[in-house]
């Protein structure tokens, strides 16, 4: 059968392929559009395949807020270069996955890769994720998905270029507060809320630290714990929220800020785009030496 630019044309739109991948699945599919879709479809899942084993280390968070700010979502979706993630294939695909959270109520990024697409009613999440690998040759992850729900204040969000998220839940206080809080969190990554949130494992490893280093220090010991509480109280006004300096005005604490707004931080959550992710490092320099010594 005759295969005609119009059908060419077609499967491109349908697929996003380029035009000989498309001319080629027409020719074996003898014309059929159709058969053509499914037999490029299970080649992509085998390049994908091939392609999920890479790093993906660079991408984007992608936050998404709706009735009122009384529910929302964040998610982190992974590629493996910066350049990939600012293309707009690899936007657009983005934006479908935090509105697609959002519409939805998949609990986590595995669910929620199950999902029928927003704006793609014939595919999945991860069936476009397959064929966004295929289309622009890395590896794509949508790596992690955190729901906002059950809110008793209203959801602010804040993101720092593409790379780092932050949605707050504040009871009382505005939006500019909120967004102020969510920008605190951003640039200071507080553990979290107050100290009571801190998790003891996590203390009593600081307290064991501190106690060693007062010891190895040679003050009295009659002054060692009074030492080693001085530094547990610093330690927590550095890791929660309520402790930190205001980063817009460091000569008052959140705490401080929040109580003159008649305000409450119930609850935050913060991604950073590749946080956790083990990078392949490379050195040029001692690849080219290694070479020559080989030589």
């Amino acid at each position: 059968m005759a295969i005609s630019a119009a059908m060419v044309k077609e499967l491109r739109e349908r697929t996003g392929a380029g035009m000989m991948e498309c001319k080629a699945a027409l020719v074996e599919a003898d014309g059929n559009i159709e058969a053509a879709i499914d037999a490029m479809r299970k080649s992509g899942q085998a390049k994908a395949a091939k392609k999920s084993g890479r790093t993906a280390a660079e991408g984007v968070v992608m936050i998404g807020i709706a009735e009122g700010g009384k529910r929302g979502v964040m998610v982190e979706i992974n590629c493996e270069t910066d350049f990939v993630a600012k293309d707009s294939n690899f936007q657009a695909f983005a934006e479908a996955v935090v509105a697609t959270a959002l519409a939805g109520d998949a609990p986590d990024a595995e669910q929620l890769a199950a999902q029928t697409l927003v704006g793609e009613p014939s595919t999945t999440v991860d069936a476009s994720r397959e064929a966004l690998i295929v289309k622009i040759g890395e590896n794509v992850q949508v790596r992690r998905l955190l729901r906002f729900d059950g809110v008793e204040g209203v959801l602010h969000s804040y993101r720092h270029g593409v790379r780092i998220g932050v949605v707050v839940e504040l009871v009382g206080g505005d939006e500019s507060l909120g967004r102020d809080i969510a920008m605190h969190v951003a640039a200071s990554n507080p553990l979290c809320v107050s100290e009571e949130q801190v998790p003891s494992e996590a203390l009593a490893k600081e307290r064991e630290i501190f106690k060693a280093q007062a010891l190895e220090s040679g003050k009295p010991e009659a002054i060692m714990d009074k030492i080693v509480e001085g530094r547990v109280r610093k330690y927590l006004e550095e890791v929660t929220l309520v402790g930190q300096p205001f980063v817009k005005d460091p000569e008052q604490t959140v705490a401080k800020l929040l109580k003159q707004a008649g305000a409450q931080v119930r609850r935050f959550a913060r991604i950073e785009v590749g946080e956790g992710i083990e990078k392949k490092t490379e050195n040029f320099a001692e690849e080219v030496m290694a070479q020559v010594r080989g030589n």
